[in-house]
């Protein structure tokens, strides 16, 4: 089952090879990512997942990013090439026993939910790093420009996690998220399946919008609950 969960952000900056003297929002981005790994290190798991949507080419290196930094010296434990939220999330958690699980970001909310129930069911006690972005459209400065309904959208996810809001997590619209650039709506239906009817306690959650971005951090730990799966 489900034990514990941290949620984290995927930009490439949280390499600090790659984001150089960006600032204190970054570094506060950073601290808080960390914090929310160290969490899932100091709980007792047999099994943790790092999972995300599959954006952008698959790589195991963060030199396509930062060509020439110096980035190639930072060294990444992933199997093979890995699209870049999991390629991050390989990076928080390196020197960890993990596996690594890609999830189309338009599989249907449904087939997200099996696929966290299907993960909670691996062993008796389950970790998740769950990678994924909100949406890119906040500004004139973001990726996809300005889309007048991330803010309600990124609101919602927050109080989500905020809340440890299972249904409100299942209930994103993959069109509407689409449409918002947000990569982070199957992973985080991913854990709402994983989840089940377990309590959820909700140990931080923190949003921020940087470069346009809405980023989420949060750390859940998790009790047996009616609808619990364990490994059999």
């Amino acid at each position: 089952m489900l034990v514990a969960a941290a949620v984290c952000p995927h930009p490439p900056l949280l390499v600090p090879e790659i984001g150089v003297g960006l600032g204190a929002e970054v570094d506060d981005l950073r601290q808080q990512c960390a914090q929310a790994v160290r969490g899932l290190c100091d709980t007792e798991v047999d099994r943790l997942f790092v999972v995300g949507a599959a954006v952008g080419p698959p790589a195991g290196s963060f030199t396509p990013w930062a060509p020439g930094s110096g980035v190639e010296q930072v060294l990444v434990d992933v199997p093979e090439p890995l699209p870049l939220p999991l390629l991050v999330g390989g990076y928080l958690t390196r020197g960890l026993p993990r596996s690594f699980v890609v999830v189309d970001a338009d599989t249907e909310p449904a087939d997200c939910l099996d696929l966290g129930r299907d993960l909670a069911g691996a062993a008796e006690r389950v970790a998740l790093l769950v990678m994924g972005d909100g949406s890119a459209r906040h500004d004139v400065k973001a990726p996809g420009y300005v889309d007048p309904r991330s803010a309600g959208w990124d609101e919602e996810v927050q109080r989500a996690f905020a809340g440890g809001d299972l249904a409100g997590l299942s209930a994103l619209d993959p069109a509407l998220g689409a449409d918002l650039m947000c990569s982070g709506g199957a992973p985080w239906q991913v854990l709402a399946g994983a989840a089940g009817k377990s309590p959820v306690h909700t140990e931080f959650a923190a949003s921020t919008i940087l470069f346009g971005v809405g980023y989420f951090v949060a750390r859940w730990s998790l009790e047996a609950g009616d609808g619990a799966t364990s490994a059999k």
